[in-house]
């Protein structure tokens, strides 16, 4: 029952960087279960937005199991709530395949958050992640993703790619890639970087006629679209860079 569950603390390496003191009220048991049969595709996108629905803390769970030669793939766009969180624990067989893109976006004392763990339980597997976040204010953005691969699950390739995109100062990301990896032929790899927008960029820019707010539109839509690449439906594509960047816009 809810009302059993011990509630996390930043204690627990998931929670880390997270606003733990919003969770109380909330169903932390409430998990979405997804089954993706064997041969099997699955898309889905998730988005959390300003709207009459909007909690002050928005938190998802889901668990994913994918079945030999199956395939996932999730987007999902974090752009409101005071706490929003999306957390995915996903379990591959063989042959299977899971990707990600993930965005969070926000300014003011707002944190949004994606945590992963991916399980490569079967030889042949491999997954794709690429988040990227963009705060202001006293905003955060976090990104914790763990990657294991089990000891038979041989010729697996799975990749994680974070980078967060500070527009000021008192804003923060975090990012906190794991591996543990107990097969010996397999490729993994990771890469996390945080920074601020590139001024070179932005006055190559405006030496183009660009005015200032365009230059850092465009760039900031660069930067995001990374993680939305792999999402080949068009029309879905360009909804969620649009929310992302309603976002950004009432920032910029």
């Amino acid at each position: 029952m809810t009302g059993t569950i011990e509630l996390p603390t930043r204690r627990d390496e998931t929670w880390r960087y997270s606003a733990v003191e919003r969770l109380p009220g909330v169903p932390l048991d409430n998990w979405r279960t997804i089954d993706v049969a064997s041969g099997d595709s699955f898309h889905d996108t998730l988005t959390i937005v300003d709207s009459d629905e909007t909690s002050p803390t928005e938190l998802h769970r889901w668990r994913v199991s994918i079945g030999e030669g199956a395939r996932c793939e999730i987007f999902a766009v974090l752009a409101s709530a005071e706490y929003a969180r999306l957390e995915v624990e996903v379990t591959l067989a063989r042959g299977a395949h899971f990707e990600l893109g993930g965005i969070t976006v926000g300014g003011r004392d707002t944190v949004r958050e994606i945590v992963t763990r991916t399980i490569h339980a079967e030889p042949n597997g491999t997954s794709n992640q690429t988040v990227r976040s963009v705060h202001w204010g006293h905003g955060t953005g976090n990104f914790l993703g763990n990657i294991d691969v089990v000891r038979d699950a041989q010729k697996t390739d799975a990749r994680q790619d974070f980078k967060g995109l500070l527009l000021e100062k008192g804003a923060s990301v975090n990012a906190v890639p794991q591996l543990e990896i107990f097969a010996d032929d397999v490729k993994c790899e990771h890469g996390a970087s945080i920074g601020q927008m590139d001024e070179n960029a932005r006055f190559y820019m405006a030496a183009r006629g660009l005015s200032p707010e365009m230059a850092r539109r465009l760039l900031v839509q660069a930067f995001l679209g990374d993680a939305l690449v792999s999402l080949h439906d068009e029309e879905k594509r360009e909804r969620l860079m649009r929310i992302a960047l309603d976002k950004v816009d009432k920032y910029l």
